[in-house]
Formats: C-alpha cells, sequence, structure tokens
C-alpha cells in the first residue's frame, strides 16, 4: 500500500534540476521536511536535455577529429562512418543511468519528490494534481527553455533539445544562432560529418565574449568546416521538395538543409506558476528579480537558477541553492553567491573558456590608462604532425599599477580543463607578478599563462 504524502513541509522546491536539487539536499541534511515538485525527469536540463548529453556527442566529436588525424600521426586513414544510432543509444543509456541515481539518492536522502506541476495558490502554498502542499518557504527553481522566434515557418525547425531527438545524423544543417549553444551543436554536427551551416542576426559568434575569444572562435569554426553568415536577419523558413530554406530579412535564401535547429537563447520557464497568485513579482521577459540573496518581493518565496537571469550555469544554481540552504536553515544569515568572476566554457571544438573581465568592460571600469593586456596566439604542438590544427589563444586582463589579472581568456585544445585552477586565481586577485613567479609546466599549452612578458602595444 502507498504511503500518503504529507502535506506540510518545511521547504516546497518547484523543480527539481540542479538548483532545486542542490537546496533540497542541503535542508533535509539540516533536518528539514522538503518535498520537490517536478513534472520531468530529476536532474533538470543538465542532466537530460543539456550538460550531460551534450558533452557526451562533444566526446564523440573529438574522437571523430583523432580519426581524421590518424595518418599524420603514423596510423592507417579510416574512412568509415560514425554509427550514429549506437552512439545515440549509448548517450541515452548513459543519461538513464544518472536518471536512476538521482530517483534513488532522493529516496535515500528522505526527499518527498512529487510527480506533476506545481502551481502556487499563495505565498505558502502549491497546488500539483488537484491537492494542495504547504510550506514556509517555498523555492523556485523551474530553470529554462528554448525559445523560437514567432518568425513564419519557424515550425521547420527543431530547438536546441530537439537537437537530443535526433536519431540520424542529418546530411545537412543550419544552426541559427550564434551563441554557446549554437557553436557547440554546429561543432559536434559538423565534427560528425554533417555539412553546417551557421548563422546569427549579430556580425560575430558568442557574443558578449572578449573580442580575442569571438574572432579565434570564428576562425576556428572555419578551419573546421562549418560554412557562416554573420550578420544574417531570419524572414522566414519554407520548404520544397529539395529541402527546408531559410530567407533573410534582405532577401537572401539558404538552402535545402535536412535538419535546422533554432539556438537563439532561452526564456525562463515561469509561465503558469501561479505567481500572480502568491504576489511574485516577474518581468516581461519572464525572469523573477531577486536581491543578493536570493530573495523574491515575497518574504517566504525565493528564487534561484536560471529563472533569476544571472549567470544561467549548472553550478550557479547548485552554488546559489546550498548557500540559500545555508542561510534559512543553518544559521548563516549573511550567506549568499558573490556572482563575480565565474568561469564558463563553451564546449566548442575547440573548447573556449573565460573568466572574469573582458577588454573591453574592463577598460570601461577602470579607464584605458589603467588596463594593461597581455596576448599570445599560436598553434600548439598538439598538431604537430596533424595536417592542419586548431588555434590557440590566451588573453590576461589586467588592471592597476599592482596588475591584478581582473580577466583570463582561452581558446585553444584543453581550455575547459586548464580554466578552473586559473579561475581560483582570478577570484583570489592574483597579480600578473604572482603569476609571472609559477614555474612552467612544459612542454604544454597553459605554460603561456604564467611565461606572458611583454604587454600588447595599445590599440
Amino acid at each position: 500500500m502507498n504511503t500518503p504524502i504529507p502535506t506540510h513541509f518545511d521547504l516546497i522546491v518547484l523543480g527539481g534540476g540542479s538548483g532545486g536539487l542542490a537546496i533540497a539536499e542541503r535542508a533535509v541534511q539540516y533536518g528539514k521536511k522538503v518535498a520537490v515538485i517536478e513534472p520531468a525527469h530529476l536532474g533538470g536540463t543538465c542532466v537530460n536535455l543539456g550538460c550531460v548529453p551534450k558533452k557526451v556527442m562533444w566526446y564523440a566529436a573529438n574522437m571523430a577529429h583523432a580519426r581524421h588525424e590518424a595518418s599524420g600521426w603514423g596510423f592507417a586513414p579510416v574512412h568509415d562512418r560514425i554509427d550514429f544510432a549506437q552512439l545515440v543509444a549509448g548517450r541515452n543509456q548513459f543519461v538513464e543511468h544518472i536518471r536512476h541515481y538521482w530517483d534513488g539518492y532522493a529516496v535515500d536522502l528522505g526527499v518527498t519528490v512529487i510527480a506533476g506541476r506545481g502551481v502556487l495558490r499563495s505565498a505558502t502554498s502549491v497546488e500539483v494534481n488537484g491537492a494542495t502542499y504547504t510550506a514556509p518557504h517555498i523555492v523556485l527553481s523551474t530553470g529554462g527553455k528554448p525559445f523560437v522566434p514567432p518568425v513564419p515557418g519557424a515550425e521547420l525547425g527543431i530547438n536546441s533539445d530537439g537537437f537530443f531527438s535526433l536519431t540520424t545524423l542529418p546530411e545537412r544543417v543550419a544552426v541559427i544562432g550564434g551563441g554557446y549553444i549554437g557553436v557547440e551543436l554546429a561543432g559536434v554536427l559538423c565534427s560528425l560529418g554533417s555539412a553546417v551551416t551557421l548563422l546569427d542576426m549579430l556580425n560575430s559568434v558568442i557574443a558578449p565574449f572578449d573580442a580575442m575569444l569571438r574572432e579565434v572562435a570564428a576562425e576556428n569554426l572555419t578551419t573546421l568546416g562549418v560554412e557562416m553568415h554573420l550578420p544574417f536577419r531570419v524572414q522566414q523558413l519554407t520548404q520544397t521538395e529539395a529541402g527546408k530554406f531559410i530567407e533573410s530579412a534582405d532577401g537572401k535564401q539558404l538552402g535545402p538543409f535536412d535538419t535546422i535547429i533554432w539556438a537563439v537563447g532561452r526564456a525562463p520557464n515561469t509561465r503558469d506558476l501561479g505567481l500572480a497568485a502568491a504576489g511574485v513579482e516577474v518581468l516581461k521577459n519572464g525572469i523573477i528579480p531577486t536581491d543578493d540573496y536570493q530573495n523574491t518581493n515575497v518574504p517566504s518565496i525565493f528564487a534561484i537558477g536560471d529563472i533569476t537571469g544571472r549567470a544561467p550555469l549548472t553550478p550557479v544554481a547548485i552554488a546559489a541553492g546550498r548557500l540559500l540552504a545555508e542561510r534559512l536553515y543553518n544559521n548563516h544569515p549573511e550567506a549568499k553567491l558573490d556572482y563575480s568572476d565565474i568561469p564558463t566554457v563553451v564546449f566548442a571544438h575547440p573548447p573556449i573558456g573565460t573568466v572574469g573581465l573582458t577588454e573591453a568592460a574592463a577598460r570601461a571600469e577602470f579607464g584605458d590608462a589603467a588596463v594593461t593586456i597581455y596576448e599570445t596566439r599560436f598553434t600548439p604542438m598538439r598538431y604537430a604532425l596533424s595536417a592542419q590544427g586548431f588555434k590557440t589563444a590566451m588573453k590576461l586582463v589586467c588592471v592597476g599599477e599592482n596588475q591584478r589579472v581582473a580577466g583570463l581568456h582561452i581558446v585553444g585544445d584543453g581550455a575547459d580543463e586548464m580554466l578552473q585552477g586559473f579561475a581560483v586565481a582570478v577570484k583570489a586577485g592574483l597579480t600578473k607578478a604572482q603569476f609571472d613567479a609559477t614555474v612552467a609546466i612544459h612542454p604544454t599549452a597553459s605554460e603561456e599563462l604564467v611565461t606572458l612578458k611583454t604587454p600588447r602595444s595599445a590599440t
């Protein structure tokens, strides 16, 4: 016989993604009675339609690169195509394993998981599947969803979630959107064998990253084989027997394509949550504004993660959730997340990493005279015997007389792994002199970051 679900909790969390699970886990550890309301699978976007399955695909693309380059290193050439269906099946099995882990872990923790979509009925109550649950604290952590612009024929494309439903590798693909999602998907598909066209309404990719990263990322995409059209403002999508076409506002036409992927950004998943009934302020774009402590305008309701519009990254949501639990349940009233100097990586080919201020932001904040730039670009030893290689570029943005490293930007092989340690250095406020005093590891690409000697000339 099923045990009846309690109707009152110390904490109710709407959304079983990374942030929601983080605060639920910590709150239970502090002896609180917690319910997590989730309409789909635990783990949210990251586990099911984001970080995890994307990284599996990225690893597969890296293996494709290695096979392609093998002949230059003395290996027999390999010309067979990937078994895309096998890759997808393996990826889905891996994701299912993680889902199973979270389902079991929630039970072990003692978290009550309620399947369904929660709707606020007041500042302390939530309705799910016709039943009402109450708690003195409610956390909104419902994440984001892909945005598709309302242009004619938009339904002819799939969104970034739909990418993970592909069971065959499309021959001809257009990716609309040059942000981090679009660049990542374009890189994976091109690496695995699709003919890929990438377009964006702006004249560069991965805006608003540092200008050096944008420039070198575009060069590397071209080296990879991605055809780019920047800027390109989509007017409509059409379809004929030949395939799908994209038309611009100025009359240009691209195509035909087998698959078109919308990757023009994500929107907060805040519709139909009953925010008005609870008195929660929400902006026109769906973002729920919070203060530095994740408080909404309603004292009993808090918000974390993508719906707050602040650094929409999985580790940020996790950190915010844990710190909120510390403040609410572990007698740390000043606990809050410092949103400055948060590192992030675009899993492009090769990856792109950034932490701290861009050069433009540093000049705007401190003035040109206070900013010193150290920069290098090279083709790493990784490609010594390859027919062609991707460029690596690195930049240190230093400010003040002591040249504090306020920004660090890398594009190139290994950038994803090397950034984490250097992010600690930026967060700690280390100076260029302290970087210089560190003995380099040779031969590596990362040694460049501690051996840069000459500032870039002012431009």
